[in-house]
C-alpha cells in the first residue's frame, strides 16, 4: 500500500450556543484528514477534532502537527498508535480513515448498527442555559420520543438548576426518565458532597466529573460517599499510559467512566480503558466531543462494535443536529435511537 494523505480544515456553526461551565461554544474547528491508497485508488476519510481549552492535544500550531503526523504515516506506510498517544484526536481521526479505506464506503465496522439492522439507544443532549431555555429543551427531548434525559449543569445558579430537575421529576418518575448530570467540574470539592445530597432525592443515574480534574484524592472520597452513582470524563484526558490508567481507576474507582476517542486516545486507547475498567466492576458508555457527523458517524461504529450485544445503555451520541452546516451523513434519530442508514 502506497497512502497520501490529504488534510483539510472545517469551520462548523452551533444552532443555538453550546453552554458548558467552562464557557459557551458559537463555532467547531474540524480537520477532516483524506487518506488515499495510490495504488488502488481507493480512499478513507477521518475526523480530527480537538477541543479548545480540554483536549490534550489542543496546541496552537495544530494544523502543523497534524500534517507532519500525517507524513510520518506516508512513510511508514501506517499508523504508529504508540506514538501518537500524546495526539488522541488525531489519532483517532486517522484510525478512521484508514479502517474507512479499508472496508469502503462510510462503513469501518461490519455490526448490524452498519447493516441498518438495529439502532444504538442514545441520551437526550439539554445545554446550559437559562432556566427557562433548559426547562424548554427538556421539554422538546421528552416529546421527541428520549427516555434518558442528559443535563449539562453548573453554569446558572445551581438553585435554578435543582428546580428543573425538581420540575421534571415531579411529572416523569425514574421508571420513565432517566436523568443524567454533567458538571463539567463545575462543583468545588468543598460543596460537592453537599450539592450531591441535594440532586440524590430526584433519582440521578449519574453525574459526570463533579470537580475539575487532577484532583485525584478529592474524587476519590467523592466517589466513595456520594449518594449518586459517579462518571469520569475529563479525569481521563491526557492519562495515556496503561499504567497510569490503572492507578487511575484503583485510587479513584468511579462507577463509570465516559469514554470520548477525540479526548480518550482514539479508539485503541478507549478499548484499553473499557477492557481494564471491566476488570474493576466499573462500567463504561461512549459520547461524541461534538465532532460533525465523519467523527460521530465513527464513534457510533464503533461503540456498536466494542459493546456488542451488551449495548443497551443509552450513548451520548445525539449531537450530530447541533450544526447548521454539519457534513452529510446518512445517520438519523427515530425515537431514543441512532440509525446508520444503508444504501438499497
Amino acid at each position: 500500500m502506497s497512502l497520501r494523505i490529504n488534510v483539510g480544515h472545517r469551520l462548523a456553526h452551533f444552532k443555538q450556543p453550546a453552554g458548558t461551565s467552562r464557557g459557551v461554544y458559537l463555532t467547531r474547528n474540524t480537520w477532516i484528514v483524506t487518506v488515499r491508497d495510490t495504488v488502488t485508488g481507493q480512499t478513507g476519510v477521518g475526523e480530527c477534532a480537538p477541543l479548545p481549552d480540554l483536549s490534550c492535544d489542543a496546541i496552537p500550531d495544530y494544523e502543523q502537527r497534524l500534517r507532519d503526523i500525517c507524513r510520518f504515516v506516508e512513510m511508514n506506510d501506517g499508523i504508529d498508535t504508540c506514538l501518537l498517544r500524546p495526539y488522541p484526536s488525531m489519532l483517532f481521526g486517522l484510525e478512521t480513515a484508514m479502517l474507512n479505506l479499508q472496508n469502503g464506503g462510510d462503513v469501518i465496522f461490519d455490526t448490524p448498527f452498519t447493516r441498518g439492522e438495529e439502532g444504538i439507544p442514545i441520551n437526550g443532549l439539554v445545554w446550559m442555559g437559562t432556566a427557562e431555555e433548559m426547562t424548554l429543551r427538556v421539554e422538546e427531548k421528552l416529546k421527541a420520543g428520549f427516555r434518558c434525559v442528559k443535563l449539562k449543569i453548573g453554569a446558572i445558579d445551581f438553585e435554578q438548576e435543582v428546580a428543573i430537575i425538581k420540575g421534571i421529576r415531579d411529572r416523569f418518575p425514574a421508571d420513565v426518565i432517566q436523568l443524567r448530570l454533567d458538571a463539567n467540574g463545575g462543583f468545588s470539592p468543598e460543596d460537592a458532597m453537599k450539592k450531591l445530597d441535594r440532586l440524590a432525592k430526584y433519582d440521578i443515574h449519574s453525574i459526570e466529573q463533579p470537580i475539575r480534574q487532577r484532583q485525584w484524592r478529592s474524587m476519590a472520597d467523592i466517589c466513595r460517599n456520594s449518594p449518586i452513582p459517579i462518571a469520569l470524563d475529563e479525569e481521563l484526558i491526557g492519562v495515556n499510559i496503561p499504567e497510569m490508567k490503572c492507578q487511575l481507576l484503583d485510587e479513584i474507582h468511579p462507577a463509570y467512566i465516559i469514554l470520548k476517542p477525540s479526548l480518550h486516545g482514539g479508539m485503541c486507547g478507549c478499548e484499553e480503558w473499557v477492557a481494564l475498567a471491566q476488570e474493576r466492576g466499573i462500567g463504561s458508555w461512549m459520547t461524541s466531543a461534538l465532532e460533525l457527523n465523519v467523527g460521530l458517524n465513527a464513534i457510533a461504529q464503533f461503540a456498536a462494535h466494542l459493546y456488542g450485544p451488551s449495548l443497551t445503555m443509552p450513548q451520548g451520541l445525539g449531537t450530530g443536529q447541533l450544526f447548521t452546516d454539519n457534513i452529510p451523513m446518512p445517520l438519523i434519530i427515530k425515537g431514543e435511537k441512532l440509525y446508520l442508514l444503508c444504501e438499497a
